[in-house]
């Protein structure tokens, strides 16, 4: 059992050195000798419980997803209507991204590397979709295409991570996290932007504009 206790931690401290570097530096610049070093852990022990560069990322991958799916679980297991429990789910993402380097980490591996199967939208998505096909005429005005609702969140939670990533590359000073500023972001989405008195501009697939 201590051996076992032994072994869960090394596991846990190098996949949380791993997550740093993946989430930083990416798939490609991360190296198993910078992940040993950082951890303070031998090589032969690091290929011990990973022995490939893959292995490790796996594993964090694996780790990020079911970090994401746990929090959306209590999320959703609430009695919220369900567009209220999608705006919740699109928060904590955020939340996530800021606060956990590994979910960053496995949001930037599924980018990465493409043959993996262990997508880390695809811990998420099926939730949403799940609010999205239970959500009834009370819920969404009417002639709402669910299918931009869908890719709207998507581009929300790209749209925070890409945001995240940018403010720490160029060290911007700002007050509002990544949960805050979506939220702000909601309130608008949701209260709506055009002035309903101005004629609205039309959909695509309606006649386009001329010069």
């Amino acid at each position: 059992m201590v051996k076992q206790e032994r072994a869960a931690r090394t596991r846990e401290t190098l996949m949380q050195a791993a997550a740093e570097f993946f989430d930083r530096d990416g798939y490609g610049l991360t190296t198993l000798s910078r992940v040993s070093k950082a951890a303070g852990i031998s090589m032969g022990a690091l290929t011990f419980h990973f022995p490939t560069k893959d292995d490790l990322a796996d594993a964090v991958q694996v780790r990020g997803g079911s970090i994401t799916r746990a929090a959306l679980d209590r999320v959703t297991d609430t009695a919220d209507e369900p567009l209220q429990m999608l705006v919740g789910v699109t928060l904590e993402l955020a939340r996530l991204l800021e606060k956990e380097a590994i979910v960053r980490a496995a949001a930037r591996l599924s980018r990465e590397r493409r043959s993996t199967s262990a997508d880390w939208p695809g811990t998420w998505l099926p939730a949403v979709e799940r609010l999205l096909e239970s959500a009834t005429e009370r819920d969404l005005r009417h002639g709402i295409d669910l299918k931009a609702v869908r890719a709207l969140v998507v581009h929300l939670i790209t749209g925070a991570e890409a945001e995240m990533r940018c403010t720490s590359a160029h060290a911007k000073d700002h007050t509002d996290g990544a949960e805050a500023q979506l939220s702000d972001i909601w309130h608008v989405v949701l209260r709506g932007v055009a002035d309903q008195t101005r004629t609205a501009p039309q959909a695509r697939g309606e006649d386009e504009l001329t010069s």
